[in-house]
């Protein structure tokens, strides 16, 4: 490629990035924080709401059962009506049922509600990718998923403190903090929602913000790559799940989306209990340290792997690291070193992300690995329901929440030893660089 050529495709990708990361991370940011904010909303809610533990863990995971059955018919949707179109309609719908959720008087409620907001949010994700590749070619989608999915720490570190904030500050017309809480962090998404149909724009044949000379180069550049890549075969989801190695990898996910997500929904709880005088907002910023953590430790994890071209044992190690991080907050009677514990934890939940996505591409073709990845997606989102179910049982046996700390610790040792059995023989042709591309596929035949 000429100069004139390589400054136009640096001109117009990064007009394209800055039109569209920063707005998709902003409703990722939003959608994050409207199926988390129920934990921060159980410091007032389980009381005033008689919920049990074990009722709270079904109120916390049903999201997911109703998230994993209606992905499906989501994409299916989603790619009649477009994807601007679908987004937008996610996003009102997840938006408005936030906002009920604040108006519940029992646990059926809760019930209800929170499946249906897993119904309402269906699609969002793979919504998300396939909208990333009207715009960006394969060698520029890696990075620009890592960008978009950075979202979801950021929406622990902005949530923690706001939404406590809001509980323990706004109680106007003698309505509870946390019904607020809900109903002001459900608005957005209704509010971003009528604005994501204006303002995104379905193809680069529409965009108005693009000169004619950069529209034409990207519409012939992404042309070029889907004719390169029009014979390649894909495979449907139940055959990619047919694969005794991705049905491996699946069971290993959903070990880990079981200790992560128990964990995140249950955190605020667990700080609220080293000391019965930590106020609502002192709870909130004492949780987006864990975060803060985390989101360096997957950072500076995710680029090491990246470097070394290594997959497996970087997947395998901070399984290890969490588990251990675990173990060691449920024994411990030391707040202060319960929450180092916790934060070292999560720092290795999330650090085994990338690397673990990359691990179907060393066994499979890129195409079959996305369809892959798809439904290791969806079977592992399962223990979002299972990990925030089990410490509830748990804590509601024991009167506490140490036991189910270190029955999730067991399992995330489990997927461990999982990832390091796991044979993973390289495919013919395979390279370095089209591992680091591999975090991109997640998601990506979801549609």
């Amino acid at each position: 490629m000429n100069d004139t050529g390589t400054v136009l495709e640096k001109q117009t990708m990064r007009k394209v990035t800055m039109r569209i990361i920063p707005f998709t991370f902003l409703l990722y940011i939003i959608s994050y924080l409207d199926r988390a904010n129920i934990g921060y909303a159980a410091l007032q809610m389980n009381k005033d709401l008689a919920l049990s533990a074990e009722v709270f863990g079904i109120v916390s995971g049903i999201f997911f059962i109703g998230y994993f059955l209606f992905e499906v018919p989501s994409n299916i949707l989603m790619m009649k009506f477009g994807a601007r179109v679908w987004i937008a309609r996610i996003l009102i719908t997840w938006g408005i049922v936030s906002v009920l959720t604040g108006f519940a008087q029992n646990e059926v409620h809760l019930y209800i509600l929170r499946f249906l907001l897993g119904v309402a949010e269906a699609g969002f994700f793979p919504g998300i990718i396939l909208y990333f590749t009207y715009w960006f070619r394969s060698k520029e989608q890696a990075t620009t998923v890592a960008l978009f999915t950075a979202a979801i720490p950021v929406s622990y570190i902005i949530g923690a403190p706001l939404s406590t904030w809001i509980m323990d500050h706004i109680q106007w017309w003698g309505i509870q903090g946390w019904r607020w809480m809900l109903i002001l962090e459900g608005a957005p998404a209704v509010i971003m929602g009528i604005v994501t149909y204006f303002y995104l724009t379905e193809r680069p044949e529409n965009a108005k913000w693009l000169t004619d000379e950069e529209k034409n180069w990207l519409i012939s550049s992404l042309k070029e790559e889907r004719e390169s890549r029009k014979n390649v075969k894909h495979l449907s989801t139940l055959k990619a799940l047919a694969d005794p190695k991705v049905l491996f990898l699946s069971v290993i996910y959903f070990v880990y989306q079981t200790g992560s997500l128990g964990v995140g929904y249950w955190m605020p709880q667990i700080i609220k209990g080293f000391s019965g005088k930590l106020t609502n907002t002192e709870v909130g910023l004492i949780g987006m340290i864990p975060y803060i953590i985390a989101t360096i430790g997957m950072i500076v994890w995710s680029r090491r792997s990246d470097r070394t071209g290594e997959r497996q044992l970087h997947s395998a190690i901070p399984l290890l690291v969490a588990g251990l991080g675990l173990v060691s907050a449920g024994i411990t009677k030391n707040p202060y070193f319960a929450l180092l514990f916790i934060s070292i934890s999560l720092a290795g939940m999330y650090s085994f992300k990338s690397p673990f996505w990359a691990l179907p591409s060393l066994f499979l073709t890129q195409s079959s690995a996305a369809v892959a990845i798809a439904a290791i997606n969806s079977v592992g989102n399962l223990g979002g329901f299972v990990g925030p179910y089990a410490i509830g049982a748990l804590k509601d046996a024991t009167g506490s929440t140490e036991a189910g700390l270190v029955f999730l610790s067991v399992l995330l040792f489990i997927s461990f030893i999982m990832v390091l059995l796991i044979r993973l023989e390289k495919k013919q042709g395979f390279s370095k660089h089209q591992a680091s591309q591999s975090n991109q596929l997640k998601g990506e035949v979801e549609k």
